[in-house]
């Protein structure tokens, strides 16, 4: 029986997720994507408690100013629109959250979808604002 997309990501996960462990120091920046959210939680496993959360389910669909990002390989900037520039604006607002409670270093746990799109959007989000993993 041939394993279903939603069967392969768990399975990426559970593998992420036996070498990822957050701690008090160095928290989980955890990542959930669905078809209409992104979600983002910087966790401490330890004590199996999120310490900050963040989600475009609170932001407006659309928005005034569309964010640019800078490519590491390229001095061009992109401009993001739609659900990738909402990705972008949680990751700006997980970061700004983080930093409040003094986080500034993540281990960043994608949650077995793949480094592209939205994920990467969050991830670039929270780098600009100011987190490091």
């Amino acid at each position: 029986m041939k394993a279903t997309k939603q069967q392969k990501r768990i399975r990426r996960h559970n593998r992420i997720r036996a070498k990822v462990i957050g701690t008090s120091k160095l928290p989980r920046l955890c990542v959930f994507r669905s078809n209409q959210h992104i979600i983002a939680q910087v966790i401490d496993d330890l004590k199996g408690k999120t310490i900050v959360q963040a989600s475009d389910m609170r932001k407006s669909k659309v928005k005034s100013q569309k964010p640019k990002i800078q490519t590491k390989s390229q001095s061009l900037e992109k401009e993001l629109t739609g659900k990738v520039a909402l990705a972008f604006e949680v990751g700006n607002e997980i970061a700004k959250l983080a930093t409040e409670k003094k986080i500034t270093k993540v281990i960043f746990d994608r949650g077995g979808y793949k480094y592209h799109g939205r994920v990467k959007a969050l991830a670039e989000g929270a780098r600009q604002g100011g987190l490091k993993f």
